[in-house]
């Protein structure tokens, strides 16, 4: 994998570390709604090709909008359920990790995962995340979908940047370089 490709996290969670409510609701995110402000994401989405992201992800994006956001884009699908793709939108329904170690390994823009929980945890636990931008959403949510699961590994990031917003919002980012400190099981 040396084709200097990353592969970053850019998510949004809760105070308490939820990136969605019970039923997949992700309605708190709009706290944090403000006209002509995207916290860095359209910068962002110029320096990326392909996206990854779950099924209940896209799902829940495809019920949001008329038109997938990131159409210019190669996006895998990562589903159990076998689909044909949609133009550049690939249901993919192999190896994630095989997945993401050939596209790191091959020349182009970084790599965005867009989730969801269960995604960010594989590559975690697999080392093939190298950076996160997460958005901290000023809410407790009391339950739901965790961002991170309990792994049993202590793991330290290197922080690059933090950013505030006047709406409370709070961007944290990190380079991960994946150094295992101490193994809690």
């Amino acid at each position: 994998m040396d084709a200097d490709r990353k592969l970053i996290l850019y998510i949004a969670v809760s105070l308490d570390g939820y990136i969605a409510k019970p039923n997949d609701d992700l309605s708190f995110l709009s706290i944090v709604e403000k006209e002509g402000e995207d916290y860095g994401y359209a910068d962002f989405v110029k320096t990326v090709d392909t996206v990854i992201m779950g099924q209940k992800t896209y799902d829940w994006v495809m019920n949001m909008v008329p038109e997938f956001p990131h159409a210019d884009r190669r996006t895998y699908v990562i589903t159990r359920t076998v689909r044909p793709n949609q133009g550049k939108v690939v249901f993919y329904t192999g190896n994630l990790v095989d997945l993401v170690k050939k596209l790191k390994s091959v020349p182009g823009k970084n790599i965005f995962c867009d989730g969801g929980a269960e995604i960010v945890n594989v590559l975690i636990m697999d080392a093939l995340i190298d950076e996160m931008i997460i958005s901290v959403i000023p809410v407790l949510v009391d339950n739901g979908k965790r961002l991170f699961a309990e792994n049993g590994i202590l793991q330290q990031l290197a922080l690059v940047a933090v950013w505030s917003y006047d709406t409370g919002l709070v961007q944290l980012y990190y380079k991960w370089p994946f150094q295992q400190i101490v193994s809690v099981h």
